[in-house]
């Protein structure tokens, strides 16, 4: 039923971000006393009147917070940060709240909803029928990846989860007076909880942690979110249409390299993917032992098909007889990967465990064949329609894991092999050489390359590959997804990985999928593909089909935001062009990072602003850290995160956008390159900035805590080229400059307007979706900066010689931040989201007392030396800004 849009949509909101702070003040009153409570009141006064331009209550803030003991510092960061944290909380839960408003009202869907994205093609003349047939072959798959810089602890994770759940709960409009007092009493129970749990992690974590991390979300809010996002996707197309959804589909699966990702971290061992896949089928065979043992209690009728009966006989409970001996086999599926975890041999078991999805798939068929042929299709519909959707989304694996690897790993392999071989060096030959050495072999199918492994002996970074290969060939059919080789740049490099796969026994092999992260790799990439299509061997191999991945990244590390965003977009169209005049079908993986600086941003404005034609129905993107908590942390938000998915890359298969016009592709050239330029003059060719951003930030500070199993640094590197791109934005963002995200843009859109284009600036930003989704991108970043906050980093940790930099920086952000309301024609930042501004406003206030706190300490740090103690608080300020400015890296 309909129901009135409520004069203030956003006051539930404030109500609830009220009463969680009320009820942290209360808590640091009982637990920590009087003197805490009153100072975190007094910087927080101190900090809005700041904020309102105050510049005595500015110094006042800075000389309060400077002068405060280590362990008072510390806590009222804290406290600052759990305020942030709750606020966080209240806003994901508002987020579901404002989509049930749009379900329950009259008047447009939501945009982007299935509703929405279903009309809107039908009002652009698509038939009904394609419509279907565009949601039957859509293939979007979403691949977890661990996160470097994922600050939260799993343990607060589950205790901001239940604070969530009281949250909904408080929103029943039948609630008793005594119902409501449970409520907040139980919120102030988790808020106790969660103030009293020490939030920095004292052991970094090992990479079975994070898969175990990852695999949570499985378990508490994607295996229900997946059949409940199809069910809704099939009302919204009946709704429209008067056509249903087969019973099987999934338009939605799930990725992982939580455990196969060994690029540049060596505690990803062929161990730690042997067990990740083992994880991922013992949570499988546990969820669907529970699902199909709920269905077993459901399905109590007597009335079954012959079909049934010819698998279960005279059974009073035919239903229930058939599903019992599937719970035993799941039963013992689960019991043999436990043992396989164990280290010991499952051996044989009475009881045939369950490994070959189909299996599973064809008793669910014939319970509903036989469900309909009795009269009781609608039960048929129900629970255990929703199981045949997860057995098509999750098979039984859960989720499938991409191996990855550096390029170089696999030359450095072959080539020790090739030696053994008596052959010479492989590593030392051109890429003709190369090409015919990997084709010989794999064209008599690898016996020499196989003997040879046998019989020589290998150590350290060889045998690694090669006993990855071995796993790979030995975990069970279905575990692993892809096989992705970073730094790809020739066919060679393709190549090597189907030599190596061959000769270990891979069988199916997996998929080879090359990843192109820096501009030279993106400008080459599709003259790569090209010559490696053109094989005869990888034609027959690929049967058609190509996966390629697109490194966000290292790209704009490499040549900023602007110019990454342009090269991406053109090696896309380059890509899609090459596979189409050879008859292949391209899937483009998109390597997307949480913060905008690494391709992050809106999922359905990215997928929206893609090149015409590169979304054909398919599609891979990377989910990272705390992007995985923010979009699947809670059962609405995975609802949500599913529908834009679905809506935005089904959108973009049947109805693309037009091309860009010939004079904005060159203006964009213009724009690109003046904008790497600038960009690279800055942070590669000047001496000095190196110096400036490892004291002006805590970059080095931050590899030192414990926030992630992988390496701030690629092996072998140092400087900004050898800094993984998350921790060097991460340090950015700290610091609240955002310069990888903004740097180079104000450039170049300056110098375009002042050779007289800003006409066309203006309208290419009205026009074109993806130089409109860029320009908002980067004025969101700007929106988020703080020049008073960042003048403090500058003032109290740079070297007066150095800052001069920090004072110019600030001058180009300012200028950017102009130049770019003169090409939106927008009055202020984010001007177009009145919600986002609202949240920024109301976060400063909190964040800043916890960036001038992170100043202090870092001086204090950087004078004094190694100190456990100022190590654990500046961990503590990391949280907090990090909770505040809603990313990381």
């Amino acid at each position: 039923m309909a129901t009135p849009v409520p004069s203030d949509p956003h006051q539930p909101l404030r109500d609830d971000v009220r009463l969680l702070g009320r009820l942290l003040g209360d808590t640091l009153r009982t637990t920590a006393g009087d003197d805490l409570y009153e100072a975190v009141e007094c910087v927080r006064a101190l900090a809005k009147g700041a904020r309102q331009g105050d510049r005595g209550d500015l110094a006042s803030l800075e000389t309060t917070l400077s002068e405060m003991t280590l362990p008072t510092a510390r806590d009222v960061a804290r406290a600052f940060a759990h305020f942030l944290t709750l606020a966080n909380i209240a806003e994901q839960h508002h987020r579901v709240r404002r989509k049930r408003d749009y379900a329950r009202r009259s008047g447009p869907p939501q945009r982007a909803s299935f509703a929405d994205g279903i009309a809107r093609l039908l009002g652009t003349d698509i038939a009904p029928t394609a419509v279907l047939a565009g949601i039957c072959d859509l293939r979007v798959e979403v691949v977890f990846t661990a996160h470097p810089t994922e600050v939260v602890r799993r343990t607060l994770r589950q205790l901001h989860r239940r604070i969530a759940n009281l949250l909904a709960e408080q929103d029943r409009t039948d609630l008793t007076s005594d119902e409501h007092q449970e409520i907040v009493t139980g919120l102030r129970r988790e808020i106790t909880a969660a103030w009293l749990t020490d939030e920095v992690q004292h052991q970094r974590p090992t990479p079975i942690d994070e898969v175990k991390w990852g695999l949570v979300f499985f378990e508490q809010t994607v295996w229900d979110a997946v059949p409940r996002a199809v069910r809704h996707l099939d009302t919204a197309l009946r709704a429209a249409t008067d056509l249903a959804l087969p019973n099987e589909i999934a338009p939605v699966t799930f990725g992982s390299w939580i455990g196969g990702d060994r690029d540049g971290n060596p505690n990803v061992t062929p161990d730690v993917t042997r067990r990740a896949c083992l994880l991922a089928r013992w949570m499988a065979a546990d969820l669907y032992l529970h699902e199909v043992t709920a269905l077993r209690a459901e399905l109590s009728m007597r009335s079954a098909s012959d079909e049934l009966r010819a698998l279960v006989g005279d059974e009073p409970e035919p239903y229930r007889a058939l599903l019992r001996t599937l719970c035993d086999r799941l039963r013992s599926t689960r019991d043999a990967v436990e043992t396989s975890l164990e280290g010991r041999d499952p051996g044989p078991s009475d009881i045939r465990p369950l490994w070959d999805a189909s299996e599973l798939a064809e008793t669910l068929r014939v319970c509903h064949r036989s469900l309909e042929a009795t009269g009781a299709g609608i039960v048929a519909q129900g629970r255990l329609l929703d199981l045949m959707r997860r057995v098509a989304a999750f098979g039984l694996t859960l989720v499938r894991l991409d191996l990855r690897q550096e390029s170089g790993r696999h030359t450095a392999a072959i080539d020790a092999i090739s030696i053994a071989m008596g052959d010479g060096s492989f590593a030392h030959r051109d890429e003709a050489a190369r090409l015919e050495f990997l084709l010989r072999h794999l064209e008599d199918d690898g016996r020499h390359i196989r003997s040879t492994i046998e019989e020589a002996s290998f150590t350290g970074d060889v045998m690694d590959v090669l006993d990855t290969f071995r796993v790979a060939a030995s975990v069970p059919d279905g575990s692993l997804g892809a096989y992705v080789i970073s730094m790809a740049a020739e066919p060679s490099d393709i190549l090597a990985v189907e030599l190596l796969q061959l000769v270990a026994g891979v069988d199916p092999p997996l998929r080879v999928v090359p990843l192109f992260e820096t501009v030279g790799d993106l400008q080459g990439a599709a003259a790569a593909m090209s010559r490696l299509l053109d094989i005869p061997w990888y034609a027959k191999r690929i049967a058609k089909r190509q996966e390629v991945m697109l490194g966000y990244s290292d790209s704009a590390k490499d040549g900023g935001r602007l110019a990454s965003s342009w090269e991406l977009y053109q090696a896309q169209e380059a890509l899609v062009a090459v596979c189409k005049s050879r008859g292949v079908h391209l899937t483009l993986f998109h390597g997307r990072g949480g913060s905008v600086g690494r391709g992050g941003g809106p999922t359905h404005l990215a997928i929206q602003s893609q090149p015409p034609g590169s979304i054909d129905g398919s599609l891979r993107v990377t989910e990272q850290g705390e992007m995985i908590e923010s979009k699947f942390g809670l059962p609405g938000i995975a609802d949500r995160t599913l529908e834009v998915y679905i809506t935005a890359a089904l959108e973009a298969t049947l109805a693309p956008g037009d091309d860009p016009a010939p004079q904005w592709r060159a203006r964009m050239d213009e724009l690109a390159d003046r904008s790497r330029e600038r960009f690279r003059a800055t942070v590669y060719e000047r001496p000095e900035f190196l110096e400036y951003f490892a004291s002006a930030t805590p970059v080095d500070e931050l590899a030192d805590l414990n926030i992630g199993s992988r390496p701030a640094r690629r092996p072998g590197k140092t400087g900004v080229t050898g800094l993984r791109a998350i921790p060097w934005v991460f340090a950015w963002t700290q610091t609240r400059l955002m310069l990888p995200g903004w740097l180079g843009v104000g450039d170049a859109l300056g110098a375009s307007i002042g050779a007289g284009h800003l006409e066309e600036l203006q309208q290419m930003y009205r026009e074109w979706p993806f130089f409109q989704s860029t320009l908002d991108l980067i004025e969101m970043v700007l929106a988020k900066t703080s020049p008073t906050i960042t003048a403090r980093y500058i003032e109290r940790l740079v070297a007066p010689e150095r800052q001069a930099i920090g004072e110019e920086l600030e001058t180009r952000r300012a200028d950017t931040a102009a130049t770019l309301l003169t090409v939106t024609e927008h009055t202020e930042l984010i001007e177009d989201n009145p919600v986002l501004r609202r949240s920024i406003d109301v976060r400063n206030p909190y964040v800043d007392p916890i960036n001038i706190v992170q100043v202090e300490l870092l001086r204090r740090l950087r004078n004094q030396g190694e100190d456990a103690s100022l190590v654990e608080a500046i961990a503590i300020t990391v949280n907090g800004i990090a909770a505040g400015m809603r990313n990381t890296g």
